[in-house]
């Protein structure tokens, strides 16, 4: 070899050398997944297949139970690929926390984003969330395959973004007991699809026992009536904060539809009594309502 390139071969060596153990290194580093939970479609999905209402107030989900069981599907299809974590997405009033959210906020491995949710009880803002984290999470290499439980067409850019920088993005759907709960545009879009059936949700959903509203059940008085509206209150505010009280309280006497319907449907399951025609008792349960949180301001 002519000792002018003696050298550069040398480099060249050096160079495929340090590929060589780079690429051996990368062969040993386990894939990494994640799971991607869109709340709405879950609640809506499993409510109806389950309990066969989409109503989130008539069923009970027991969503550590459900989580754990998601991660130990991953677990079996991802079998060499260890659990980044699992993103739950799910809409609240000025995305402040409820109970429950808080509650799967503190599970570990879990991380919670919050989009809005109107006045209709409508997600707002839930796929851009989703799109963002599948996108930065795949162009930073941190994970190889996402496990996606959703079924809106708007998740389709997400799902490009995510294969634009080499993730899979694997479709989990929820039985339909007719037609389909998923958009065909991302059906189409997704490396695969996998349908979890009722067998796999039903130790998770339960429906509510519907209030005893008896015919001869007691009236209570408007006090009762009034305390029970304090005690709600008292969660309300514990719930959402100081915040979310001073933007309540300008529409005095008035309540938003949301929070009143919320009010009516909690006050008769503590009181195992119906307010509805009961014009003086709803009256005093707003006025419960109203005066503890005046006395916090």
């Amino acid at each position: 070899m002519n000792d002018d390139l003696a050298p550069l071969q040398a480099r060249i060596d050096r160079t495929n050398e340090l590929l060589t153990r780079m690429l051996a290194e990368v062969a040993k580093t386990p894939s990494t997944h994640a799971i991607f939970v869109d709340a709405g479609y879950l609640y809506a999905a499993t409510g109806r297949l389950v309990a066969g209402t989409e109503d989130r107030r008539a069923f009970d989900l027991d969503a550590e139970g459900l989580i754990e069981a998601l991660i130990d599907k991953a677990r079996q299809i991802f079998a060499d690929s260890r659990l980044l974590r699992v993103y739950w997405y799910d809409g609240a009033r000025r995305r402040i926390h409820t109970a429950e959210q808080q509650t799967i906020a503190e599970l570990p491995d879990v991380k919670v984003r919050l989009g809005n949710l109107n006045a209709n009880n409508q997600q707002k803002g839930v796929d851009s969330l989703i799109r963002t984290d599948l996108e930065s999470l795949a162009r930073h290499r941190a994970i190889s395959d996402a496990a996606l439980l959703g079924g809106d067409e708007d998740l389709v850019s997400a799902v490009e973004a995510a294969q634009g920088y080499g993730a899979r993005v694997h479709l989990w759907g929820i039985e339909a007991p007719e037609g389909r709960n998923q958009a065909e545009p991302l059906l189409w879009e997704v490396d695969s699809q996998r349908t979890l059936d009722l067998e796999f949700f039903k130790p998770y959903v339960s429906r509510r026992a519907a209030p005893a509203y008896e015919a001869g059940t007691t009236r209570p008085t408007r006090e009762d009536v009034r305390f029970i509206g304090a005690q709600i209150a008292a969660k309300w505010l514990s719930a959402r904060g100081r915040e979310a009280l001073v933007e309540l309280l300008p529409g005095h006497p008035y309540l938003p539809g949301p929070v009143d319907q919320d009010l009516l449907v909690e006050a008769e399951g503590m009181l195992q009594y119906s307010l509805r025609g009961q014009a003086d008792l709803r009256r005093a349960l707003r006025d419960g309502f109203w005066e503890h949180l005046q006395t916090q301001y």
